[in-house]
């Protein structure tokens, strides 16, 4: 792997995706100069200090936790240009007009490292014509980077080569991005919005012309363009919106000045309904009204007819969602052609004319169709590609119905299906285990060679293409114990098979074997599965039980999960817990307990037993009361109630990390775990990890035999605080409740203040408070109504 590293970064320009790159390379614990212009009045970096002061504030947050603004310092460019001389990496993301590139280019050329990259955000101007405006010296390490928005959440970024760009330093950049910076990338050629915006873009053209042939309302065009046909719950409009009208129109309108001979140039235009919205000022989110408009609770949808906002009572015809709940592909498309309702209509011909525009123009805009289809996957948060679309649904087939609405003139375009289509793909597919098409080249090619990528030992995959397997040693309902003997056959690794990875009884059992197992024959345990790590308990079989008046077996039930639990912290070889996504409740409280955690950026973990009337037990709050025992010891008052207090309030707030790394300032990972960027190299890591703790001579930890609790004293004072929140309404009187019990279990229970107990001691308090709190009628009612609509109950 490359030893190439970004010690410090510039980004020119703080505007809105400017900055939030900024806030990503800082969450990366890259240092950053974030540029602008000098402000005309008061303080000269005033414009850039206004948008860190943005970050803080936007939500989903582009910053990982609130501490990483200190990494980007606010510059101008009358000030600090010699600052980039120290910068290894700029970035230039200011408006998209060449004319002002080429003048800020011109500008910082003289202070640029010779080792430096340079690279601009633009999201379509001509990456070479953009090279024109640096000296020679600096052409060859000049690229486009094309972040998509939210750049913190987006996977997708677009590297262009300009004709001179030397391949070594494009190599080492998308290297670093990969694992640093948790992309995925796509090599784009040097055309107009590059491969996702080119193709995304098109396929809200072809929805819009065909909505307004067909007649349909906006809002049954989403409904139709949702998940339903594995798009984004946005669908289209609602993106639109989202994305800004102007925005829109503003990509639309770099189509049609730059593609004059492309064969769909006649629809690169604005809908005139669209161009009157912004000629209004109807920009969509950012100005509270566009296509659709939000009035108190309710959404409504412009009506073109009406020329007015109606309600949105969007509605698929049954028929039609009939057809599309049809899991054979073939078949769907099929029933969708044939039939004659205009729903079905409208869906058959979006996928048509999708599927012609890219097969036209893979040769020009991507190396191959799986770079194609992963840019859509990951810019626009397609769940297939149109390539893996179109094979799955049988591709001699699809192709024949294409080229027959070509004909007949019922395609957006009358230009022919490339030849390549009816070539060799037309037997093998687009995908196949041993690459993808590449249409410039007429070859299939294998993914990247790279060795950052070695590091990614489960890759997305698309269509048809070979995955790596494993060895299986022991499973059962719950859960899958398996070996990776290409890899490392020393290391087990244990994955939960369950839907969404709740913890029912067959999880908990096969968790101890694994366990058992792994201490018999194994190095180190790692448990890893794909996202989400772990919703927590099964409430299903909680309610069931409840129902049953089985008490004592949900006694046994939670004694058996604290069992696992310490199974897990005293295992004789390291446990280290691989997660990402959701870890909530027992989730959380299992890698609470492992050795070592390897956490994906985006993990969003959290004890979230108080929404449903309940408090951790299986082990969360011993955990956090030994902790505080232990921070106390070290300080002169040696008092734990210090230490309880803020995890008092996440326990009783269900307070849940919104990244990695702030699961370790909520204290539910420690500050030497890792926090890993691209969830794709988890395992991979955790692996290594694993191996290291073993290496070094992994010996089990003992049990702490006199823990010193907070006790009655900690409970009142944590009391004092949940008054104030009740009579201030922000609490109810059960939720009063539910904290206390979580209070009480964190200060080790109503006993002395200063007491010494030990973890046995602490696992009884939380048991017996757990099973006290499912006997109370509000809890069952909480419980009752997130199983029913997978929302909490404020009762």
């Amino acid at each position: 792997m490359s030893n190439f590293i970004v010690r410090k970064a510039a980004v020119l320009g703080a505007g809105v995706m400017g900055a939030q790159i900024a806030a990503h390379l800082a969450n990366a614990e890259v240092p950053v100069l974030l540029f602008d212009l000098p402000a005309k009045e008061g303080e000269a970096n005033g414009i850039v200090n206004r948008a860190i002061d943005a970050l803080r504030k936007l939500e989903p947050s582009p910053l990982a936790s609130q501490d990483r603004v200190a990494y980007i310092d606010a510059a101008n460019y009358a000030q600090h240009l010699e600052q980039l001389r120290d910068c290894d990496l700029i970035i230039e993301a200011i408006a998209e007009k060449s004319e002002w590139k080429d003048d800020l280019y011109r500008q910082i050329a003289p202070f640029v490292s010779p080792a430096a990259i340079i690279a601009s955000n633009t999201s379509g101007l001509s990456i070479n014509r953009l090279s024109e405006a640096l000296p020679e010296a600096l052409r060859s390490r000049f690229c486009g980077i094309h972040f998509f928005n939210p750049p913190r959440y987006m996977h997708l970024v677009e590297l262009i080569a300009t004709q001179t760009t030397d391949p070594a330093p494009l190599d080492n950049l998308e290297s670093w991005l990969v694992s640093r910076l948790g992309k995925g990338i796509v090599r784009a050629r040097d055309t107009p919005n590059f491969v996702a915006n080119r193709v995304g873009v098109f396929s809200i053209l072809a929805v819009m012309h065909h909505t307004e042939r067909l007649g349909l309302g906006f809002d049954v065009v989403d409904a139709l363009t949702g998940p339903i046909i594995g798009r984004p719950k946005s669908a289209t409009y609602r993106t639109a919106d989202v994305v800004g009208l102007d925005t829109l129109a503003h990509v639309i309108k770099t189509m049609q000045d730059t593609l004059p001979d492309d064969p769909w140039h006649d629809h690169y235009a604005v809908p005139t309904w669209l161009a009157a919205l912004i000629g209004k000022g109807a920009l969509g989110q950012k100005t509270r009204c566009g296509i659709f408009r939000k009035d108190g609770r309710a959404i409504k949808v412009l009506d073109l007819a009406a020329q007015d906002y109606r309600e949105s009572a969007a509605e698929i015809d049954p028929g039609v969602l009939a057809i599309l709940k049809n899991r054979n592909p073939a078949e769907k498309f099929a029933q969708l052609r044939a039939s004659e309702h205009p729903q079905a209509q409208f869906l058959w011909a979006i996928f048509r004319d999708i599927f012609h525009y890219a097969a036209f123009h893979l040769a020009e805009i991507a190396d191959n169709a799986r770079d194609l289809d992963f840019a859509m996957r990951w810019g626009f948060g397609w769940a297939q590609g149109p390539f893996e679309s179109w094979q799955a649904a049988g591709w001699q087939a699809i192709a024949a119905a294409v080229k027959a609405d070509v004909d007949a003139g019922q395609a957006m375009s009358p230009v022919a299906l490339p030849a390549w289509v009816f070539g060799q793909v037309a037997v093998k597919g687009v995908h196949t285990p041993r690459g993808s098409y590449s249409a410039s080249a007429d070859a299939y090619q294998p993914r990247s060679a790279l060795p950052v990528y070695q590091r990614q030992i489960f890759p997305e995959r698309v269509l048809s293409e070979a995955a790596v397997g494993g060895s299986t040693v022991w499973e059962n309902e719950g859960v899958r114990l398996w070996t990776l003997p290409q890899i490392d056959d020393g290391i087990a690794i244990v994955s939960v098979k369950t839907r969404n990875h709740t913890l029912g009884r067959e999880v908990i059992v096969g968790l101890q074997e694994a366990v058992a197992r792994a201490e018999a024959d194994y190095r180190a345990l790692v448990l890893w599965h794909e996202a989400p790590f772990a919703f927590g308990a099964n409430l299903k079989e909680v309610s069931e039980a409840i129902a049953a008046g089985q008490f004592d077996l949900l006694e046994t039930y939670v004694a058996e999960f604290q069992n696992t639990s310490m199974a897990l912290k005293y295992a004789k070889v390291p446990v280290v817990a691989a997660v990402q996504g959701m870890a909530l409740g027992g989730g959380c409280e299992f890698l609470m307990h492992a050795a070592k955690r390897v956490i994906a950026l985006e993990s969003y973990i959290g004890l979230v037993e108080a929404g449903v009337g309940l408090i951790p037990a299986g082990g969360g709050c011993k955990e956090f009361a030994i902790r505080a025992a232990q921070q106390a010891a070290k300080t002169a008052g040696n008092d734990p109630f210090e230490f309880i207090q803020p995890v008092f309030m996440t326990v009783a707030m269900a307070t849940v990390s919104k990244s990695g790394a702030q699961a370790r300032e909520l204290g539910f990972a420690s500050d030497s775990d890792k926090v890993v960027f691209n969830a794709r190299e988890l395992l991979y890591i955790a692996l290594r990890e694993a191996r290291g703790l073993a290496e070094a001579g992994h010996y089990p930890r003992l049990s702490p035999r006199q823990i010193k609790v907070a006790g009655r004293t900690g409970i009142a004072n944590c009391e004092m605080m949940l008054v104030n929140m009740r009579e201030g309404g922000m609490i109810s009187a059960h939720d009063y409740a539910v904290a206390k019990a979580a209070a009480t279990a964190l200060c080790g229970g109503a006993v002395e203040t200063g007491s010494l107990v030990d973890e046995q001691w602490l696992l009884s308090v939380e048991r017996q408070l757990f099973v006290e709190l499912l006997k109370n009628e509000k809890t069952q009612q909480r419980i009752a109504h997130t199983l029913a609509t997978g929302k909490p109950l404020r009762n």
